[in-house]
């Protein structure tokens, strides 16, 4: 059987011989008391080096393409509260030249009542949640439309409370003068920081938009 020919005791003739009289065929094979050692023969390894370059389109590294696009939906939020700045714009003349330029693009987004909805899907469900556009864009287009969200309560507000004189009418030239104003500086400074490659983070909706966009 296999198992009893391991374990049985083979007979093995000594024949006494000093160690340094041992010779081989071989040059190379050398006996010592541990055993057999070849000092003349090396393993040669080839160590082969990898490069391995990863890129994450999650980075918030942009490239030309990616500036404007993101530049580009700043401008959302500020074409659907733009009605906000009624009192500013008549009053202080340096506004209606900042304005002139984008009167045309402005009539054409408040042509057809539904626009600012239809932009708000087009925006959310093709850019957004579109992995294919990296995370730059799609962080700065989940912030213009949080912001658009946020145009919400100041609606509802003046839907509710709409005094003609006043105190009332005060109260209410000032809330929308400050969300015209507000809106006007999150364009300028999101617009202008995607244009010149960094990573705005607006107040009150940065941390919406991080939550929002893997």
């Amino acid at each position: 059987m296999v198992t009893a020919n391991l374990f049985c005791t083979p007979t093995v003739a000594f024949v006494k011989q000093p160690l340094h009289t041992f010779s081989s065929s071989n040059p190379h094979l050398r006996f010592s008391p541990l055993g057999f050692s070849t000092p003349h023969l090396k393993k040669q390894k080839t160590a082969r080096k990898f490069t391995i370059t990863s890129q994450s389109k999650d980075s918030n590294s942009a490239d030309a393409p990616d500036r404007l696009i993101s530049a580009i939906t700043y401008f959302y939020p500020f074409f659907d509260g733009i009605q906000y700045g009624k009192y500013v714009i008549t009053q202080f003349s340096p506004f209606q030249t900042i304005i002139q330029p984008f009167v045309p693009a402005i009539r054409i987004f408040k042509s057809f009542p539904f626009n600012g909805f239809l932009v708000f899907l087009t925006l959310y469900f093709v850019v957004v949640r579109n992995p294919s556009f990296s995370r730059y864009v799609r962080f700065n287009t989940m912030q213009a439309i949080v912001l658009d969200v946020l145009l919400i309560f100041p609606d509802l507000l003046e839907r509710s409370f709409s005094p003609r004189d006043g105190v009332g009418l005060d109260i209410v030239m000032s809330l929308d003068s400050t969300v015209f104003l507000f809106l006007l500086v999150c364009l300028i400074y999101g617009s202008s920081s995607c244009l010149l490659g960094q990573l705005p983070r607006l107040p009150l909706v940065a941390e919406a938009a991080d939550r929002q966009v893997m």
